[in-house]
This record gives C-alpha cells, sequence and structure tokens, in this order.
C-alpha cells in the first residue's frame, strides 16, 4: 500500500487520502453523475508541488489524473492521485506585445476580463468557467471559430512538467515535438503550469441572441441553415433547438417555450455587426433580441453556458454540410412534437479560420468540417445508462448523409475509446503523439 505522508511532507499545497473526511472537497466533477475516489488528492500551490507530485507517482507506480474546473471528467477516478491545478491560477497580460502569461489551473473568465481592459481577447471557447489549458490541448473551438479559429492555434509556448519528472518549455524555439503535441492531442503530455497565449485585438464585439418560437414557426431555424452556406468568414453563429422546463428558476419569458436560440458574434464594429445582423432579424418573428453591442468581458453572454455543477450528458458530433433536407431531419427529431428526452440540439458553424491547414504544425487532427453537432441530453441520471445513448445513436443516424467521420478532441465522448481516437486524429497524428507520450511519459503516470 502506498504511503503518501512521504509526499505530503514535500508539499507547499496539501494532500488528503481517502481515510480522511471531505477526501475529494474541492475536486469534484462538473458532471455531477461523475463522483471521484481516487487514493489521494494533491491540491497543488506551486509547480514545484506538481514536479514532486508526479516524480513520486513515477516512483511509486501510481496514476495521476488532473483536474481544474472538473468540466472534462468522462468518469470517476477510483485509483491514484487526483491532482488539482486550480492554485496554479494567474494571468499577466502584455498589451504591447498581445500576449497573456496564463497559470495552468486558470479559468478563462480570469482571463477574458483582464484582456478586456486593454482592447483584446483570447480565442476562447463559449463558456468562460472552463479551465484555460483543457480547452487548448483539446484544439478548441468558441464563439470567435470562423474569424480567428481554434483557440490552440494561438499557443505561443507552455510549461510543463513530463511524466519524466521534468521541467520543459514548449515552443516553436525550444522544445518543438511537446508544443506541437499539446496544441490538439488532449491527454497523457504531462501537466502545463503555466501557457502564454497570442491574444486577438478585438476594440468592438457585436454579439448575443435572437431567439425565435419554434412553435409559432420552424421555418426561421431551415432559413438560418441556408444563411450559413454563403455567411461571412468573420461571423460566428450556432443555432440550439432548447426546450425549457416549466420551472420556477428559468426567466419567466422562456419557462416551458420551445425556442431555437441563434448566438451571434462579430468581432467588429457596432455598424457593420448590425448590418450583418439584419439578415438575421429577418429570418422571422424575432421572440427575444439580446444581440448588440457586447463588451468583451461579457463573451460569455452569448450562450449563457452553465456555471454551476449537476448532471449532464453531452454527446457531439462533426458535419460536412447543412442543406434544407437537413433542417427538416433535425426539426423533426428536436422540433415541435418531438418526443426525444432531450433539452437542446446545437449547430455551431465553424470553417473559414478553422480549416485554414497548418501543415502538421499542430495536433489537432481534421479541420476538413464546416459544423458540430451537440446533443444536451435531459438531465435525469436514470437515463444516462441506456436511454441517452440510444437517443443520441437516433440522432446520428438521422445526420448520417451530413456527418462527416471525423471528430475534434473536445467533441470526444471518451478518450479511452480506440475508435473514438481514430475519428479524431490521422493515423500518422495519432502514431506521432504516442511517440510523444511514449518519450515523456515512459511509465504512463498520465493515463490517456
Amino acid at each position: 500500500m502506498t504511503d503518501y505522508s512521504t509526499l505530503a511532507d514535500r508539499l507547499t499545497g496539501t494532500l488528503t487520502t481517502r481515510d480522511e473526511p471531505d477526501h475529494t472537497a474541492g475536486a469534484t466533477a462538473f458532471n455531477l453523475t461523475v463522483q471521484h475516489d481516487p487514493d489521494a488528492v494533491v491540491h497543488a500551490a506551486t509547480e514545484e508541488d506538481v514536479l514532486q507530485t508526479v516524480r513520486f507517482a513515477a516512483a511509486e507506480g501510481v496514476p495521476i489524473h488532473l483536474h481544474t474546473t472538473g468540466h472534462g471528467a468522462h468518469a470517476a477516478y477510483e485509483t491514484g492521485i487526483l491532482l488539482v491545478l486550480g492554485g496554479l491560477s494567474s494571468v499577466a497580460i502584455d498589451p504591447a506585445a498581445r500576449i497573456a502569461k496564463v497559470g495552468g489551473g486558470t479559468r478563462w473568465a480570469d482571463v477574458v476580463a483582464a484582456a478586456a481592459e486593454h482592447g483584446l481577447a483570447p480565442v476562447t471557447g463559449s463558456s468562460t468557467n472552463v479551465g484555460v489549458v483543457g480547452f487548448l490541448v483539446g484544439g478548441g473551438l468558441g464563439p470567435l471559430a470562423r474569424s480567428h479559429g481554434f483557440g490552440s492555434d494561438h499557443v505561443v509556448s507552455a510549461r510543463v512538467v513530463t511524466g519524466n519528472g521534468e521541467v520543459v518549455d514548449a515552443s516553436s524555439y525550444g522544445d518543438t515535438e511537446l508544443y506541437w503535441a499539446l496544441r490538439g492531442g488532449k491527454t497523457g503530455l504531462g501537466v502545463v503550469t503555466e501557457i502564454t497565449l497570442a491574444l486577438a485585438e478585438v476594440p468592438s464585439l457585436y454579439a448575443g441572441t435572437l431567439f425565435f418560437d419554434l412553435e409559432e414557426s420552424t421555418e426561421p431555424y431551415a432559413r438560418w441553415l441556408d444563411w450559413t452556406t454563403t455567411a461571412p468568414t468573420d461571423v460566428t453563429t450556432s443555432g440550439l433547438i432548447v426546450r425549457f422546463p416549466d420551472l420556477e428558476v428559468v426567466p419567466s419569458p422562456m419557462r416551458g417555450k420551445h425556442l431555437f436560440a441563434l448566438h451571434v458574434a462579430y468581432p467588429g464594429p457596432e455598424d457593420d455587426g448590425a448590418a450583418l445582423s439584419e439578415p438575421l432579424r429577418e429570418l422571422g418573428s424575432v421572440y427575444l433580441d439580446d444581440l448588440g453591442p457586447l463588451p468583451l468581458a461579457d463573451v460569455a453572454r452569448i450562450t449563457n453556458d452553465p456555471t454551476q455543477p449537476g448532471p449532464s450528458f453531452l454527446r457531439g458530433a462533426t458535419l460536412t454540410h447543412v442543406d434544407r433536407d437537413f433542417a427538416e431531419a433535425v426539426l423533426a427529431l428536436a422540433g415541435p412534437g418531438s418526443d426525444l428526452p432531450i433539452m437542446g440540439l446545437e449547430i455551431r458553424h465553424v470553417g473559414a479560420a478553422t480549416a485554414v491547414e497548418t501543415s502538421g504544425t499542430d495536433a489537432v487532427g481534421f479541420r476538413d468540417f464546416d459544423y458540430t453537432l451537440t446533443m444536451l441530453g435531459a438531465p435525469d441520471p436514470a437515463l444516462f445508462g441506456e436511454v441517452l445513448p440510444s437517443v443520441f445513436a437516433r440522432v446520428e443516424e438521422t445526420v448520417a448523409p451530413w456527418r462527416s467521420p471525423h471528430l475534434t478532441p473536445n467533441w470526444m465522448a471518451d478518450p479511452r475509446d480506440p475508435d473514438e481516437e481514430a475519428r479524431t486524429w490521422p493515423a500518422g497524428v495519432r502514431a506521432r503523439l504516442a511517440a510523444v507520450r511514449a518519450a515523456y511519459d515512459p511509465a504512463h503516470v498520465f493515463q490517456a
């Protein structure tokens, strides 16, 4: 049995073991149906804490699992060490160089707020509540996807504690192979203790949401999909068919409504944004209009993703194209009269900057899709085992004529699934990632 007391003596942060009360406090998965119970939990306060933990784990032959915000937890961790990185939270902005140095345990909200003071913006995801590093190592698609590409395209460098128990500077001018792998390789590559990002110059943002009542008309949804086929390359939109429950916690205008929420983001002046958005306002009768000038610091308001943990079931896919037949198929699945036990079905329009080939300079894998699809299952854990996986299988079958065979890393349901791995990275990229993992983590301290 592993004696963790010798590790505790080396740490500035804290270590608890399974026999102690509140063992997993501060290390809860965002999806509350995932309940971690590892042998030990380390709350790192410094990079040295991370280094000592990795060296201990390698010597003792125990695995390390990483935790920042808990958004990336796919299954419960029941062995080894859960290494919590929230204590490594910091942001330093260099406005002249337009870069941000970010601690490995930082959430996007802190980076967004600090950069906005200088008219700059990180290429973040739709939720600023998630961790910076977890988003970026999976590529990262968000509300600036079409105008600015994958989030990982903007990674300048990273400090990494590898499975070898060393601190490595990964960059285009340092350790180039690890730098390549970290931008899209997702798991098993080490612990990023600091990451440097290039920031986008965004003096103004025209963004928000238009809501259409699906019970009144489904035509705005089909018209929006038509619009995406010729959309400007600097406008990113996503369309969510969502059924709001009739509960007090839901704002009254949305309570019990079946809506099409059209999220829009344009990084540019208000006049141009209003002109670009005019065709979207003309898709049909707008039920609620929350689209207009938006402070950079409020970018999370575009989609208003959940900020509190709860039971959740998400599955995703990518699409090569859309058309009127696709709209009819999706509306038959999730539109008025649908009996599927889901909260929503979202289509994100990407492409443009995300489709720019990078000539093998990163490990994102595939860039050959213009849309993503996400199913948000009903938040009822009783349905998670068999019902919702079968529902998603039905969704995949329905959209098969438009579906890409590929995934993007952050859309993987389980990174340990060989079939999903093959759909996420081409064979050459998978082989190269395996070689990087073998070189930097020969003892498999970080279990992918």
